[in-house]
């Protein structure tokens, strides 16, 4: 069935509209009438059973039949710091991350980094982020959109990752798999923070400093990565580990 995206207020009473790229799409596109029935989801979780009333030149009048929470999201939180990279590469990084069920993603700006956007630009991009990772929700059956941070600096990262229990800095130049660096002791972690460096990496004195706020450090095997690559691979690892990839022994 058909998924749609619709701000929560407008779900309050029995008659909802939907506005914008959905109803165009809606109409001009897949041609839904008087009647159908689409679902519907409001990024915080909530997703809707309803039916299409009426249809006009930019918007969608329908009918909600049912609500009901969405069954698809990772029983942990899971909150990616990415540092900057090239060009269009975060651009498809969210979009990745948003269907591998990643709660937030955070840029940062790291020593290597080389594009350091201006704040218009910066304002600019995150909209897209945004508008990125809520149209990969109707696509991967998530119901509820990343959170995309602020871009902040390094130092900062360590003060937003304080609440989570586990912290780790993913770094080439580690050779502990995340298995033998995980703390033997307890190993039950529901709120995650992974971080993962720019093209050229992570330099020697921002591990030292993230290993003495609490991460840390593990490698995603002997193979280089490109970036980009690296917090794809972090990512399905971590879920794989503490959330919804892979069976889980009971």
């Amino acid at each position: 069935m058909r998924r749609f995206f619709i701000k929560q207020p407008e779900t309050a009473g029995p008659i909802s509209v939907i506005t914008g790229t959905d109803a165009i799409h809606i109409k001009k596109v897949l041609r839904l009438k008087q009647g159908d029935i689409i679902t519907l989801f409001d990024g915080t979780g909530n997703e809707y059973e309803a039916r299409i009333i009426s249809l006009s030149a930019g918007s969608v009048n329908v009918s909600i039949i049912r609500s009901f929470p969405s069954t698809t999201e990772s029983p942990v939180q899971i909150i990616v710091a990415q540092a900057f990279l090239k060009q269009k590469k975060m651009d498809n990084l969210v979009r990745q991350l948003t269907e591998l069920g990643i709660t937030k993603w955070i840029p940062f700006i790291s020593k290597r980094s080389v594009p350091r956007p201006d704040n218009k630009r910066l304002a600019d991009r995150t909209n897209r982020w945004k508008e990125i990772s809520k149209e990969a929700l109707k696509q991967c059956n998530r119901g509820r959109i990343m959170e995309i941070g602020h871009t902040v600096s390094f130092e900062d990262i360590f003060n937003i990752s304080i609440q989570s229990r586990l912290k780790i800095a993913f770094w080439e130049n580690e050779s502990k798999p995340i298995n033998l660096a995980l703390p033997q002791s307890d190993r039950h972690f529901n709120n995650i923070f992974i971080m993962i460096g720019p093209e050229g990496g992570f330099t020697s004195q921002e591990i030292e400093k993230a290993k003495a706020c609490g991460f840390i450090t593990a490698t995603l095997g002997p193979r280089i990565l490109r970036a980009e690559t690296a917090a794809i691979a972090a990512s399905v690892l971590i879920q794989y580990l503490f959330g919804d990839i892979g069976i889980k022994n009971s």
